[in-house]
């Protein structure tokens, strides 16, 4: 699959991308919310969006909503240092909210396939 990473932290980016190719997936690099809504209004196909939650400007929630008003319905993946079950609460809406820590290999590819199981 083909998957949008958006994430102000280069590190944190490069970790997540990590964890995804060796997953067998193409990870895209954007470091901030407007910088994904570019790309994603510029047409490239993605099969999903993984933003961090915590960014300057525009958090992963407000991404969220903005691409959810412009009609884009591309599943989205919300990671967060936070306790995701009470992102979950606050934005039910979110397909998954998980927490950026030492499993994110195992439950980012959880969530994965459970958005698509057929690709997995």
């Amino acid at each position: 699959m083909r998957l949008l990473v958006v994430d102000d932290d280069d590190f944190a980016a490069a970790m997540t991308a990590a964890v995804l190719e060796d997953g067998g997936h193409e990870a895209v690099i954007v470091e901030s919310g407007a910088a994904a809504l570019q790309v994603l209004a510029a047409g490239p196909a993605f099969d999903a969006v993984i933003s961090d939650m915590n960014m300057p400007r525009l958090s992963g929630l407000e991404l969220f909503a903005a691409l959810r008003a412009e009609g884009c319905t591309l599943p989205f993946i919300l990671l967060s240092g936070d306790d995701p079950q009470a992102l979950q609460r606050r934005e039910p809406q979110l397909d998954a909210c998980i927490a950026k820590d030492g499993n994110l290999e195992h439950t980012l590819a959880g969530a994965l396939a459970n958005l698509f199981p057929a690709r997995n």
